[in-house]
């Protein structure tokens, strides 16, 4: 969750609606958004507190769950600080950077080493997410509490990725996506492994990186640069186009509709500053979440349209990134080109509007039917899915699977696609939404059991 006085809510409320981009592109527009839709969830993010008694995390609803996260009282408890170092590395050394971008002149990513000889964990952020995201840190602090090495890398649909790591800078396609990783996580471990003493590889990653930790360790299979001694999914899609289509539609929530995107906003403001007010709270935590929580009791639509509003601004810094670099047309025109000092908004505005699932229909797709003419769309989502790679997860016992039975990016029918597949290397808690639960004490001590030979039937 963002951490601010209500003073900067406003002043990056004001900027993102007048800001004239002079030194930053449209990830910087992004991060102003995300973060201000972040306090947003703050608002509607209050259900009822029950559930089954075996398992405590302490929300029953999955948006409400989605949203909230896990407040410190039920979070496991982590160290403060680790001795985290960030890295930047250059992938492609003859690619030029347009000026829009020129802030990504490496690709970043973290490492967290032991002093003594340790296992070495790769993480993989999710969908839009940076290295250093708050899911990533949460996931860093557990790793090296139970004693790994940790490299965490940044979401292959993240801008940083694409502008320097991805070889068609068209992410989207788990395959492909899963390539241009693994070369990172080559290139990282010879630039930090000299310092470093490894004992052996594993993989993991949560939402979209957990599906990709999967194709990664195929590929491995294939290479055996790290061997992946064990590989952990959490909440991965089943299918990255139902996902997205789910996520996507939520933005109809909206009362009257996208079209008043506007409104909704300016009452999300007015209500949050209410309570911020009344509370006098100085960090926007889950801890002030939790404490507010049952205060004002959400509409789902509403909880619905705040997760569809954070997605797009995802997706919008996405498809701008790609219609950029590989000149698509779909946003910013053909024969355009952009400088640090041009205004972003406009085009911000249409890439919120276009969504994920039309990137792949109108730019993802296309740009994959010209190397392969006779690909279907139908072909398409099925190889950009866990149903792809079914029998290898299936067969291997070296991964496992950690999601919830409501976990609101499955489509019906996939919770029982993920238990058919992983069988007891599969913990499916009944509670926790998409992620919600991560930082909770027991899915972080599942977590760490798995990788250290725990699981399956315990």
């Amino acid at each position: 969750m963002s951490r601010a006085p209500l003073a900067w809510i406003w002043s990056q409320l004001y900027k993102a609606l007048s800001v004239r981009s002079h030194c930053c592109g449209m990830a910087m527009l992004h991060l102003v958004f995300s973060g201000l839709v972040s306090t947003a969830f703050l608002i509607f993010a209050m259900g009822t507190e029950a559930g089954a008694q075996s398992y405590g995390y302490p929300f029953v609803n999955a948006y409400d769950a989605t949203v909230i996260g896990t407040p410190r009282v039920f979070a496991a408890k982590l160290p403060d600080s680790i001795p985290r170092q960030e890295v930047g590395l250059t992938i492609f050394p003859e690619r030029r950077m347009p000026e829009i971008f020129w802030y990504h002149d490496k690709l970043r990513f973290s490492v967290v080493r032991q002093r003594q000889k340790a296992p070495l964990i790769f993480n993989i952020a999710g969908t839009g997410a940076s290295h250093n995201s708050r899911l990533m840190q949460v996931m860093e602090k557990a790793f090296y509490q139970a004693g790994y090495h940790v490299i965490s890398l940044p979401s292959p649909t993240h801008s940083n990725f694409i502008t320097t790591a991805s070889q068609t800078q068209v992410p989207g396609l788990l395959a492909d996506d899963a390539r241009d990783l693994y070369r990172v996580m080559q290139a990282a471990y010879k630039k930090v492994g000299p310092s470093i003493k490894v004992s052996e590889f594993y993989v993991t990653g949560y939402s979209l990186g957990g599906a990709q930790a999967a194709f990664a360790a195929k590929l491995d299979e294939q290479i055996g640069a790290f061997r992946f001694k064990k590989v952990l999914m959490i909440n991965p899609p089943v299918s990255l186009y139902n996902s997205v289509g789910i996520l996507d539609n939520f933005i109809n929530a909206i009362p009257g509709g996208p079209e008043n995107f506007h409104v909704f906003y300016d009452e999300l403001i007015e209500r949050f500053s209410v309570i911020y007010r009344e509370e006098d709270f100085l960090d926007f935590t889950d801890d002030f979440l939790y404490t507010i929580y049952k205060k004002q009791p959400p509409k789902e639509d509403e909880v619905k349209a705040v997760i569809g509003l954070a997605f797009r601004f995802t997706s919008a810094n996405l498809l701008f990134t790609s219609d950029v670099l590989t000149r698509s047309g779909l946003v910013v025109r053909r024969d355009a080109t952009l400088s640090s000092t041009d205004n972003l908004m406009d085009y911000f505005k249409v890439s919120v509007r276009v969504g994920f699932l039309n990137y792949i229909d109108h730019l993802l797709f296309p740009y994959v039917k010209k190397r392969r003419p006779k690909l279907r769309l139908e072909q398409l989502i099925e190889e950009n899915s866990l149903y792809a790679i079914k029998d290898y997860l299936q067969n291997t016992g070296k991964i496992g699977l950690m999601t919830n039975e409501d976990d609101i990016i499955l489509a019906s029918g996939e919770i029982d696609f993920l238990r058919t597949v992983f069988g007891r290397r599969a913990k499916i808690y009944v509670k926790g939404g998409h992620l919600g639960n991560l930082a909770y004490r027991d899915n972080i001590a599942d977590m760490i059991a798995f990788l250290d030979g725990g699981w399956p039937g315990q």
